[in-house]
C-alpha cells in the first residue's frame, strides 16, 4: 500500500516569461503562491521565469560567439594562457 503525505504536489503550472509575456503550461511540484489565468481561463498556480525559450538568445538565435566579439578571446589567450605550471 502506498504512504500518503510524502509525495509533493504535482499540477499543471502556468509559467510566464517575464521579458516578454510568453506563457506556457506543463506540470510541475514547483511551490507558487500567486495564481494566474491562462488564455482559456483556467486558473492555475503561477511560476514567474525571467527567460525562456522565448527569450534566451540561444533559443531566439540572437546569441553572439564569444569567439567572434572583436578578438578578446584571443588576447585573453595570448595574455594568461601561457601561465608556468606550479612544481
Amino acid at each position: 500500500m502506498p504512504k500518503q503525505g510524502i509525495h509533493p504536489d504535482y499540477r499543471e503550472v502556468l509559467f510566464v516569461d517575464l521579458s516578454n509575456g510568453f506563457k506556457f503550461v506543463t506540470r510541475s511540484t514547483v511551490a507558487t503562491r500567486e495564481t494566474g489565468t491562462t488564455d482559456d481561463g483556467r486558473e492555475l498556480p503561477l511560476y514567474k521565469l525571467d527567460t525562456s525559450s522565448e527569450s534566451h538568445p540561444f533559443y531566439t538565435g540572437t546569441q553572439k560567439s564569444v569567439d567572434n566579439m572583436g578578438g578578446r578571446v584571443e588576447r585573453f589567450r595570448n595574455r594568461f594562457g601561457k601561465t608556468p605550471i606550479a612544481k
